[in-house]
């Protein structure tokens, strides 16, 4: 069965840490570049982050440069978002997806990725102030 599990949402404080994880069957993650996005209620979707595999080029949102970074680790078929320094803005559900055709232009534009992509179920984190 082919699915993206993410993990490593919760509730923290301010200036605190989370690691999210983005695990894939089915599917070689490694083959396509891959990211998150996230979404605040009643904001729309943005791209947080995205990594290509063939150069490990990365993407990031302005407003959390130098707070977060994004990896991949082929052998575990998986991806992470380390987010350190948490703001109460950052509070969202966050959704990772691959990027199979747009080589994480999609998430540089918050654009909708194409119909084949694979997406997780989403995790909330949650920063109070």
């Amino acid at each position: 069965q082919v699915q993206l599990t993410e993990s490593g949402g919760g509730l923290v404080q301010a200036g605190d840490s989370l690691r999210l994880s983005c695990s894939a069957s089915g599917f070689a993650l490694d083959s396509y570049a891959k990211g998150w996005f996230r979404q605040a209620p009643g904001k729309k979707r943005e791209g947080v982050s995205c990594i290509r595999s063939l150069n490990n080029n990365t993407y990031y949102l302005e407003s959390v440069k130098g707070r977060f970074t994004i990896s991949r680790d082929k052998a575990k078929n998986s991806a992470y978002l380390q987010m350190n320094n948490l703001k109460p803005e950052d509070t969202a559900v966050y959704y990772c997806a691959t990027d199979k055709w747009t080589e994480c232009h999609a998430f540089r534009t918050s654009s909708d990725l194409s119909g084949s992509d694979y997406w997780g179920q989403g995790t909330q984190v949650t920063v109070s102030s």
